[in-house]
């Protein structure tokens, strides 16, 4: 067998080699992430890492279903990884030095999503479980540090740190939103105490009730118990994976609900901008496409946002914690978009503008920027939202939902681009671009490869792994190919720094003659150079996300290459804050493979500003010109002079997060101190007395002994009132009793007696509108 094709970035690091012909606005297979893609981030220039939640995955590690793995960007191949507790639906962000933490998720489960085999104090959640072996997630903080192919991938140094009882948050976190501030630091915002359909009862008479988590954090902790964030109380109900962008004056732009502020983290104060237009719901379960636009010097790098898509649907329908009151999936996605500017420097008031429609409505859609300083967006529903429940308000039967428990129908399978240079009416185009064959629905992830391609993954609306329902649990990867991969030559830049500072002197980058045709000073008069950050995804966001362009001028040679005079980041690390990017330069819209770097100090910390050192004035050549031809490969790649973190001791909570933020990564010894540990943690749950069985308890959405959302007893586990949804995630009814899980390790969990056919034939049609399914009941 012919193995998986190589990526131009592989290519481009092997030496010179002719570049690969790809599908041009179309799909290649992407190999098999071996968990779902619920969650990913790329680590370097090697390494992209999945997470997906605990559930009956056939891929193993430890003696149990895996939940996590590493994907190589070079052969497109997986292996999986061991992360103890349970990271389903948790936020994430990059650290100052290129680690990623991740925090919070659910309790332990078990087969079928069940409540795990021992269970925490009041019975609502659980610790652990005996069969899939997963911890609760639902207060940690798991880091890593991502490791290269010169590394042992099985050395502590390459492992997930996830030790709730070494680190840990302060109040348990399903669904919350992660944004650091200008010195490294990340608040954690809101979020679900033990999940739901969205975060109230209805109707809606204690915004702040137990299964609600209206509070935010910091890693690394303050001392102050977590406050409540007021604009979470008052977007209660639709105020999960909030969107969150820090602004250039250190405050934060928060979007929940149809709700909009700038908030001060520090102070906890809030400033009110205005409603969304047509009270169009972004935040999930409506899951609009949402991103910073490219900071430029046109536009002052000041932050403007765009938000597309999601749902209007009115407030009644969204229901409660259980389930929708209506059946969302006969409910058309929004095509509406609009461009805010939350600090404007004319002195003008914020205000939303319209922008042009999408042209087809999504739910669930997200944005990828590209290289290029266009838009992407990818995957995701015309119709209905995030999330999958066995019954809604008016389906009362698990056997009468006609599209298994997914909560949306009419996947979006073909990609479209936004161009926010175009003029009003011309920035949408899908022209070129093929339609995708894999429905990437809600649990669905994508995220811009190092060599500018885009990875796409996942897509789960399933309470564990279901191979055989109309929306499967999907474990295929596909990379896309932007337009820009038409060009048969690309930059090949040389000296593209590794660090960047926020001011001080600027760089040069030579761009040889061979890395482009015709003029030289066209070619240098049509060059970017951007950073971007893809981030950490999921649900349809990327958080963390940036794409900045650097200022430089240029001179051109005689023998027509380019010299490139960058300047550094702007001395304003609010907009784009310490950690790890990629460098790219683009020739008239063409990019080159992107160069990894670290902004800033790489330690945690206030960010030392340096003074901007003047750009030299451009030099024009007329007589320069490109060598590159038709016939011309490109794809060559500078030279990254990165170093490996250095490893270094302790165990202690201070050191663990020293580690991860300082810039000295302990996760080595650390890793294998806990590798023992957890091995321990494991025998004593087990050996625990208690460990009841799996079965399913009886939901209630009555405010019945409500507790605060920040209740957590003594031994660190999570208490809470009956006023909380009893089930797992987003299926909002548990399995019944009768029905134990046909989930397992080698036979995946399948739907009931009658099933339809695997969706993985080729004769199957996955946009078909395919009516309700038939079959015996699933209870």
């Amino acid at each position: 067998m012919l193995p998986p094709p190589l990526s131009l970035l592989a290519l481009s690091l092997a030496g010179a080699a002719p570049a690969l012909a790809v599908k041009v606005g179309g799909f290649e297979d992407g190999g098999s992430t071996l968990v779902s893609a619920m969650m990913l981030f790329v680590g370097n220039e090697e390494t992209v890492y999945v997470m997906d939640k605990a559930e009956g995955n056939a891929a193993q590690i430890a003696g149990h279903p895996a939940w996590a793995s590493r994907w190589d960007i070079a052969t497109r191949q997986a292996e999986v990884m061991d992360v103890p507790s349970n990271i389903f639906c948790s936020s994430g962000m990059h650290l100052p030095n290129g680690s990623y933490a991740t925090f919070g998720g659910n309790g332990a489960v078990g087969r079928g999503g069940q409540i795990g085999s021992q269970k925490n104090p009041g019975g609502f959640t659980a610790a652990w479980d005996s069969e899939y072996q997963d911890f609760d997630g639902s207060r940690a903080i798991r880091i890593l540090d991502p490791c290269k192919s010169s590394d042992n991938f099985q050395s502590g140094k390459c492992t997930w740190f996830d030790d709730a009882t070494q680190l840990a948050m302060k109040v348990p976190r399903w669904y919350s939103t992660a944004e650091p501030l200008a010195d490294g630091t990340i608040v954690m915002i809101g979020g679900f105490t033990t999940g739901g359909y969205i975060n109230r009862n209805y109707p809606n008479t204690e915004p702040n009730g137990g299964g609600s988590q209206n509070s935010f954090e910091f890693f690394p902790a303050r001392a102050e118990d977590p406050p409540n964030l007021p604009f979470l109380t008052k977007t209660s109900g639709l105020n999960t994976y909030v969107h969150a962008y820090l602004m250039p004056s250190g405050k934060m732009f928060l979007q929940a609900n149809y709700s909009t502020t700038l908030w001060d983290p520090n102070t906890n104060t809030e400033t009110d901008l205005p409603d969304m237009p047509g009270q169009v719901v972004r935040v999930y379960p409506a899951s609009g496409a949402v991103a910073m636009l490219p900071l430029t010097p046109e536009n002052n790098y000041n932050p403007t946002i765009i938000l597309c898509g999601g749902s209007d649907m009115p407030d009644e329908a969204w229901g409660d914690f259980a389930y929708p009151r209506i059946n969302t999936w006969d409910y058309p996605a929004s095509r509406d978009c609009q461009r805010i500017t939350p600090e404007p420097t004319d002195g003008s008031a914020p205000q939303y503008v319209k922008d042009d429609d999408l042209l087809d409505g999504r739910s669930m859609g997200q944005f990828i920027i590209l290289p290029d300083g266009k838009l992407l967006v990818v995957n995701g529903a015309l119709n209905g939202t995030a999330g999958y429940a066995q019954r809604t308000f008016l389906v009362e039967s698990y056997s009468d939902m006609p599209y298994g428990e997914s909560l949306a129908n009419g996947p979006v399978g073909r990609p479209a681009i936004y161009d926010p240079k175009a003029d009003a009416g011309k920035r949408w185009s899908n022209e070129g671009l093929d339609t995708s064959p894999i429905a990437r629905m809600y649990h669905s992830s994508a995220m811009l490869l190092p060599d500018a391609s885009v990875l796409i993954a996942g897509s789960n609306p399933n309470v564990d792994v279901n191979l055989t329902t109309l929306y499967p649990t999907q474990y295929k990867a596909e990379i896309f190919y932007p337009p820009y991969f038409s060009a048969t030559t690309r930059p090949s830049p040389q000296g593209v720094p590794s660090k960047l500072t926020y001011g001080g002197n600027y760089f040069d980058i030579t761009v040889p003659a061979s890395s482009y045709s015709g003029s030289a000073n066209d070619a240098a008069e049509n060059t970017v150079v951007a950073v971007l950050r893809g981030g950490f995804t999921t649900h349809a966001m990327n958080m963390g996300q940036r794409y900045l362009q650097l200022n430089n001028t240029y001179t051109v040679k005689s023998d027509g290459s380019i010299v490139l005079h960058v300047s550094q980041m702007p001395p304003i690390p609010e907009i784009f804050q310490p950690g790890p990017g990629f460098i790219y330069v683009t020739i008239k819209g063409i990019p080159s493979n992107g160069t990894y770097a670290i902004v800033g100090s790489g330690a945690l910390g206030t960010q030392e500003k340096l003074p901007v050192q003047a750009l030299p004035q451009s030099v024009r050549l007329d007589s320069a010109s490109g060598t590159a031809d038709s016939s011309s490969t490109g794809g060559s790649n500078n030279n990254n002079n990165n170093t490996a973190t250095s490893s270094s001791g302790g165990m202690s909570t201070g050191t663990i997060v020293a580690a991860a933020v300082g810039g000295v990564a302990a996760i080595a010894i650390i890793g294998a101190i806990v590798g023992v540990c957890l091995a321990r943690r494991r025998r004593a749950a087990a050996r625990a007395t208690g460990a009841g069985g799996g079965s399913g308890y009886p939901m209630t959405t009555a405010g019945v002994g409500a507790v605060s959302g920040a209740g957590v007893n003594a031994g660190g586990f999570n208490s809470y009132g009956r006023d909380v949804r009893a089930s797992d995630s987003s299926a909002f009814v548990p399995l019944h009793h009768g029905n134990g899980s046909t989930a397992s390790f080698v036979a995946p969990y399948k739907d009931g007696d009658q099933i339809r056919e695997s969706t993985s034939t080729a004769s199957y049609d996955p946009y078909a509108n395919h009516g309700p399914h038939g079959g015996a009941p699933r209870y």
